[in-house]
């Protein structure tokens, strides 16, 4: 099935936008002493995310204690201790007048007792309560699969809940190494048994094969998940895992055409693809189809 024509692929562009809707955004995290995954994981939308007035705020503290091959955020001994977090992150989404957020975290695997699902669960719960007219997203750990950690976060009642797969099966253990891929499958599975919009994405670029990919999305429209993103791997320092391939537009048609075929609703497919990339757009459009409340 390795059909694609190849043709030399460039590294993607990166628009920057520093207009009113990013001051604001960036004043507002900054004044409730949040963190993004935005700047952590130094997304390249985040200039064009931040200048519509949308970002992903990530919990937890911002130190995680994984080392992906991929990943710039920091890793080493979190310190974070934080009950009011939740409060605050309500707040902010309530004073950018959000009608969509997503919300992050780091892994936190020294947190032995739930893994920090409660603060998850709680700041479900303060968003919904103080802006009822946001949608939540959440883009979580694996919380090691253990049931009564993601059963919290399901009983609260994110609109949509999302765990990136991040990689094709054969490297995943070299991109991810602290993780497990049918770990993350059986999350998945779980969010989409309790009756969850579920959503994941893979990076593309780092060695996997076209077949790789197509085999990935069947297997995971056959979970049942509803949306599936693709999207370029960018090396954030030299540090971390070479780009061994930039693909180009055509490829990534192709994948999207190819996912929708599977049977997902909805599949976001491009270079700079990243897991909450339109999401807002992607929520209303779950709206409309009547997937998720009004």
């Amino acid at each position: 099935m390795e059909s694609f024509v190849q043709i030399k692929a460039q590294k993607p562009k990166i628009r920057l936008r520093f207009g009113d809707g990013y001051q604001f955004v960036k004043e507002t995290i900054n004044n409730n002493k949040l963190t993004t995954v935005c700047e952590e994981a130094r997304c390249p939308n985040l200039f064009e995310c931040w200048d519509r007035g949308t970002a992903t705020i990530m919990i937890l503290g911002d130190t995680c204690t994984r080392a992906c091959g991929f990943c710039s955020v920091k890793t080493g001994k979190p310190i974070w201790n934080d009950s009011l977090e939740p409060i605050r992150t309500a707040i902010a989404v309530g004073q950018m007048k959000l009608k969509h957020v997503v919300i992050t975290s780091v892994d936190r695997d020294d947190l032995k007792g739930d893994y920090g699902s409660e603060i998850w669960a709680e700041t479900i719960r303060q968003i919904h309560g103080r802006v009822p007219e946001c949608t939540v997203e959440v883009l979580t750990p694996d919380f090691q699969n253990y049931k009564p950690a993601l059963l919290k976060i399901f009983e609260a009642g994110p609109e949509i809940f999302s765990h990136n797969i991040e990689t094709v099966k054969r490297i995943s253990k070299r991109v991810r190494a602290q993780a497990n891929w049918k770990r993350s499958m059986r999350v998945l599975k779980q969010s989409v048994d309790f009756g969850l919009v579920t959503k994941t994405g893979i990076m593309v670029g780092l060695g996997e094969t076209k077949d790789e990919v197509i085999e990935t999305m069947r297997e995971v429209s056959n979970l049942g998940v509803t949306v599936f993103t693709i999207g370029q791997y960018l090396q954030p320092t030299q540090n971390h895992l070479p780009v061994i391939r930039y693909l180009d537009d055509l490829e990534f048609k192709e994948y999207k055409e190819i996912g929708m075929s599977f049977g997902f609703q909805i599949v976001e497919s491009g270079a700079l693809v990243r897991s909450s990339y339109h999401a807002d757009e992607q929520a209303r459009f779950a709206k409309l189809k009547g997937w998720i409340n009004e």
